[in-house]
């Protein structure tokens, strides 16, 4: 039964992140989009496409004559991309598989776009080998991870809570989705034979729904919370409740918030 919040932990981990995760995404993917320029007809690769929210949005961009290619380690997180899928658009290929062997031809793809999935690749530089591989001449990259967690401050609220609340692996798996530094990613890809690596910050500001609603959701989407979500629902609902205390100053009198996130943005070319 839902507590008085309204919330209720259900649905798969993939389900979850689709519906709680799209808020906090969408801001960012149209800036990658427009980063990259996308055109009617395009070939473009998603990277670590997880529930396919980026995928679809080119999808839109590059129109019935373009082709969007999704990839992701995670079956659950494709069968989610699947069922959401705009059947206007039937080229939209969905494929089970890692980073750093991807089963697409030499020259594939005009644009690869990756975002939110780089700080978990085991092997950043294989990753981006197989990326300048599928990429054409001239070729274009362009991926978000989150920057320090101090820059947004949910994330700082959240690490505090996690500290509390969470297993030390958790507290370990939140300062790895944290640790993908510029420099780190700029000379990965240097490695992998791609050149003119850019990074800069950018931030956007995300409207969520009630955040007593809307945070243990969202903590229940990522993979730094799997503690929490096993203990079950009444701690993570506690834990969402302190995290919410800690966000009051962003808080609206309907309950919604404004809450600044800040990303980097990496871009390279083949």
């Amino acid at each position: 039964m839902p507590d008085e919040t309204g919330f209720q932990l259900q649905g798969s981990a993939p389900e979850r992140y689709e519906h709680f995760i799209a808020p906090m995404m969408a801001p960012f993917i149209e800036t990658v989009l427009d980063t990259v320029d996308l055109y009617p007809g395009a070939q473009v690769l998603d990277l670590a496409c997880g529930t396919g929210f980026v995928a679809r949005a080119a999808a839109a961009r590059v129109g019935p004559t373009g082709h969007v290619a999704a990839a992701d380690i995670n079956e659950g997180m494709l069968k989610v991309a699947h069922a959401k899928a705009p059947h206007v658009y039937p080229d939209l290929e969905l494929t089970l598989a890692p980073a750093d062997r991807l089963p697409y031809e030499d020259a594939s793809f005009d644009t690869v776009i990756c975002q939110q999935g780089a700080q978990f690749f085991p092997d950043l530089t294989a990753a981006f080998r197989e990326t300048a591989r599928v990429l054409r001449p001239d070729g274009r990259l362009a991926l978000t991870v989150w920057a320090p967690a101090e820059r947004s401050p949910y994330f700082a609220a959240q690490h505090e809570v996690l500290k509390q609340y969470a297993a030390p692996e958790d507290t370990a798996a939140f300062r790895t989705a944290f640790s993908c530094t510029t420099d780190r990613l700029t000379t990965a890809l240097t490695d992998a034979g791609l050149h003119d690596a850019t990074a800069r910050e950018i931030s956007r500001d995300v409207h969520t729904p009630p955040l007593k609603e809307w945070i243990p959701g969202q903590m229940a989407s990522v993979p730094w919370t799997r503690s929490l979500t096993t203990t079950g629902q009444d701690t993570m609902i506690q834990a969402g409740q302190d995290l919410a205390e800690r966000l009051a100053d962003y808080e609206a009198p309907d309950g919604t918030a404004t809450l600044p996130f800040t990303a980097v943005l990496v871009t390279a070319l083949r």
